[in-house]
């Protein structure tokens, strides 16, 4: 996969962590868990960033032992496919404690990818 396409699939997943961001501001977890509407939207922002996350594949695994890339990958099939298994807790737990995360790596590495498009 070009380098190119790497900024874009990283791009994807900073929008939809942006996305995630602006749905659950000023949010409390009880509100959350109360809330099918916000559930659903921030759902389906998991489910693009997984996505993205499977396209770029298995780069960045071995740099970023701290994100669990592995598990994100499958989280798009788990989504679509366990819905009924997950737990909103989890995917606020989720979104509060490993999304940062993904962020801070989604940035380097798009900015890395981004110069060595100019090279």
């Amino acid at each position: 996969m070009s380098s190119e396409h790497v900024a874009r699939r990283l791009a994807d997943i900073l929008e939809n962590i942006e996305r995630i961001e602006n749905h659950v501001r000023g949010t409390t977890k009880t509100k959350f868990l109360d809330d099918d509407l916000l559930n659903d939207g921030v759902e389906r922002c998991l489910e693009r960033i997984a996505e993205a996350a499977r396209k770029i594949g298995d780069r960045f695994d071995d740099q970023y032992t701290d994100i669990n890339l592995h598990a994100l990958r499958r989280l798009g099939s788990m989504l679509r496919h366990d819905y009924d298994s997950m737990r909103p807790e989890l995917i606020w737990d989720f979104v509060k404690n490993e999304l940062p995360k993904l962020k801070k790596m989604a940035k380097t590495e798009r900015k890395v990818a981004e110069d060595h498009n100019d090279e």
